[in-house]
């Protein structure tokens, strides 16, 4: 039986349109398997289910991409200057989240809301970049990004402590990183089309911020709620207040909102299956429950569902570990596009 989602989209023309890009990409980080998610998450029934569930018709080609044509033969570490360690794999990164985006704004351009199951948060960068950039021309105006996660991910190339790009988004999106002078061809491709304001930005489930991002957090005046703040508050007000905080609360106009869900940030016991987990994190219930409020604001234009990794060390492809984070990644897919207890 098909049920759709009553709530209309503020900033869509239709709510059943959805585009999907399947991103298999790992090199934003060190550790295999995370290339694999969006074949497992597919696998496991996602799209089957939001199609004959809830009501959508999905505009997908069928692939998950590898992107190995815009792999450089030679991508050695970028040094910039002033930086603790070197850039890794930063002109395949550029490379390849300069595709997404174009796969991204392709979809949004069209007004479907946009799916994207990666691949490790590096991906992020091209899917905000090409969500940003058709808001902007679609409706003229800028757009919100919730990023919900264990990590802030807005470390520089100066004050990363690893070099690993997936640790990196959330600068290059605000424009606190641009391209470097070392190599202006890394990210040179973002202009200001592509990019978020600082202001437009709220993190929920932090619980693993190194120092310089906590620097960086309080110097900008960036919206954020910890594990703290959900223990404190509970997961309900924090949502009342992020939501407030972009102008999507109730009566207020509202916003076009880009949903980026690291599954990290969700407590290992739920979601074990993933690169860098942390304890201590949001219940599956909160997950879907943050989900659930995003998408009764009617605001929601697209979501990221990453760092789901189905090969970790400890947790086999085909054990139950792994399968849980599948699922728990399915869960929160449906809850942000529709899906209700009642």
């Amino acid at each position: 039986m098909t049920t759709p989602s009553t709530i209309d989209p503020k900033f869509l023309p239709s709510k059943d349109q959805l585009g999907v890009v399947g991103v298999g990409f790992s090199g934003g980080q060190t550790k295999p398997g995370v290339d694999a998610a969006p074949a497992a998450l597919i696998e496991a029934g996602l799209l089957d289910s939001l199609s004959n569930e809830l009501g959508y018709t999905i505009h997908h080609d069928g692939k998950v991409h590898n992107y190995t044509e815009y792999i450089p033969p030679s991508d050695p570490p970028l040094q910039t200057a002033g930086a603790r360690a070197p850039m890794l794999k930063a002109l395949t990164v550029s490379n390849v989240t300069k595709a997404i985006a174009d796969q991204v704004y392709e979809h949004a351009s069209q007004g479907r809301l946009v799916l994207t199951l990666g691949g490790d948060h590096s991906i992020a960068i091209g899917t905000i970049a090409g969500t940003a950039k058709a808001v902007r021309e679609r409706l003229g105006r800028e757009m919100a990004v919730i990023w919900i996660d264990a990590h802030a991910d807005i470390n520089t190339p100066e004050s990363s402590g690893s070099g690993n790009i997936h640790g990196m988004p959330v600068s290059y999106l605000t424009g606190l990183s641009k391209a470097p002078k070392e190599n202006p061809e890394v990210f040179g491709w973002m202009k200001d089309e592509n990019r978020i304001n600082v202001s437009k930005l709220v993190y929920i489930g932090l619980r693993d911020v190194d120092i310089p991002e906590k620097k960086i957090l309080r110097e900008n005046g960036i919206k954020a709620f910890s594990m703290h703040d959900v223990d404190k508050y509970g997961i309900g007000r924090v949502m009342e207040m992020a939501l407030e905080h972009l102008n999507c609360g109730p009566g207020q106009e509202g916003m076009p909102i880009h949903l980026s869900f690291d599954v990290d940030a969700l407590d290992p016991q739920v979601a074990p299956s993933t690169g860098t987990p942390v304890r201590g994190g949001l219940t599956l219930r909160e997950g879907d429950f943050i989900c659930e409020c995003i998408h009764e604001t009617g605001c929601l234009v697209a979501m990221d569902l990453v760092e789901v990794n189905t090969i970790v060390e400890g947790v086999e492809h085909d054990s139950f570990g792994s399968m849980e984070t599948v699922r728990a990644g399915c869960s929160l897919v449906r809850c942000a596009l529709g899906e209700s207890l009642l």
